[in-house]
């Protein structure tokens, strides 16, 4: 925000400066006001839109067969680019933020995999018929909100808790290994030879045991930023020319690459060709604590490096809810820590109030690949499937 800059600006100045500065309060002040003051109103029209919004968490019960390979979910979300124009009364009075928001949420409880959506009710039957499309056997259900057993106060007194949040290595543009990288587009390719980097994920989910979770929610928002024009920016660096150079110049630079740099220039074309995503992750862990085992928060992060690539990007682990240094209020520092997390999973909380982070890019195919309906592949016991097939998907869904 501009009035924590301008904060940290003030602390830092130069004695001379300040002097100066006293002398001409009289300019810089109202605009500095009028900076906090409309930082101020965007915040609270913002926080007062968002807070009526009506959400709805539908939960995808997945059929005993699934033939169809991650283009179906790509093909997905490429139809949920949800665009919202804003006129000045609707961004400076009404308080719209911007571009709508859902979650796509993989959870383990007790050993049972969940798959969920969580949206504004608003987008509901879009959504449904978005997946419905290409998953016609799948059947969503409005569902509770599976947080809400945990207790808002004092939860930790009979709860372990550890949340972590990712983030990528390297530029937006440079991708993760996607299920193209691992064969998974080949729908002539048999169950028992597919690799799917989603299965290490769901085998820990249930492993679970009895007063054990694990919450994964991908926050997902169509993008506003100029991640395209980044890449290409990257690809010149690459290929060590400028910025507008010409064709010819730029053919001359290509033909003196080393094979592994023009796969990695291959890698970025590919990646913002495709529809991009602002991306917020954000994972839990929650147990009775005489059930927690911290063996998980590593499986977690593990899970996640089946998607990094060392030439390319991969996630790390940021804001976890540990503090790493000894003193005398580190369990109250993390018991603040955890409580926020979880406040801000339940609310999915990340591109706008009260929660907000800085978010990454991923392109659908690169969102695919971690968010899925696996097929055979994964055979984790208590991945429970539907037993019938189902026919037809709701008669009210609109085409």
């Amino acid at each position: 925000m501009q009035s924590s800059f301008l904060i940290q600006w003030f602390k830092s100045a130069p004695s001379e400066v300040l002097r100066a500065l006293e002398g001409t309060w009289y300019i810089w002040l109202p605009a500095v006001l009028a900076i906090i003051f409309y930082e101020l109103w965007m915040h609270y029209i913002q926080a007062r839109f968002i807070k009526n919004i009506e959400w709805v968490l539908l939960e995808i019960k997945l059929p005993r067969e699934i033939s169809k390979t991650p283009k179906a979910m790509e093909i997905v979300l490429n139809g949920l680019q949800l665009t919202k124009g804003r006129n000045l009364k609707e961004k400076y009075w009404v308080g719209i933020p911007g571009n709508p928001w859902f979650s796509l949420e993989l959870v383990g409880i007790n050993g049972e995999i969940h798959f969920f959506v969580y949206c504004q009710k608003f987008h509901r039957n879009l959504i449904e018929a978005q997946f419905y499309s290409q998953y016609p056997d799948i059947e969503i259900v409005e569902v509770d909100d599976y947080t809400s057993f945990l207790p808002r106060d004092d939860f930790l007194k009979e709860w372990g808790c550890f949340g972590m949040e990712f983030a990528l290595t390297k530029e937006d543009a440079y991708p993760i290994r996607t299920y193209i990288d691992y064969g998974l587009h080949e729908a002539s390719l048999k169950e028992e030879q597919k690799n799917d980097p989603m299965v290490a994920f769901l085998e820990l989910l249930g492993r679970l045991k009895e007063g054990e979770q694990i919450w994964f929610q991908i926050l997902v928002r169509s993008t506003a930023k100029k991640w395209k024009e980044e890449g290409e920016k990257l690809i010149n660096k690459i290929i060590g020319i400028k910025e507008g150079a010409e064709a010819e110049e730029k053919m001359k630079a290509v033909g003196g690459l080393h094979a592994g740099q023009s796969e990695i220039i291959k890698a970025i074309q590919r990646s913002i060709s495709k529809p991009g995503f602002d991306i917020g992750i954000r994972s839990l862990y929650i147990a009775q604590k005489d059930k927690f085992n911290p063996i998980y928060i590593a499986s977690i992060i593990g899970a996640m490096k089946q998607y990094n690539s060392d030439s390319l990007n991969g996630f790390k682990p940021t804001n976890t809810t540990s503090v790493d240094y000894f003193w005398q209020f580190k369990k109250i520092r993390e018991a603040k820590m955890k409580a926020k997390m979880v406040d801000a999973y339940r609310l999915r909380s990340y591109f706008y109030w009260p929660y907000e982070r800085k978010s990454f890019v991923l392109n659908s195919e690169e969102l695919a690949t971690i968010y899925h309906f696996p097929g055979r592949v994964a055979e984790t016991p208590t991945f429970r499937r539907i037993e019938s097939r189902k026919s037809e998907p709701p008669p009210n869904l609109p085409l």
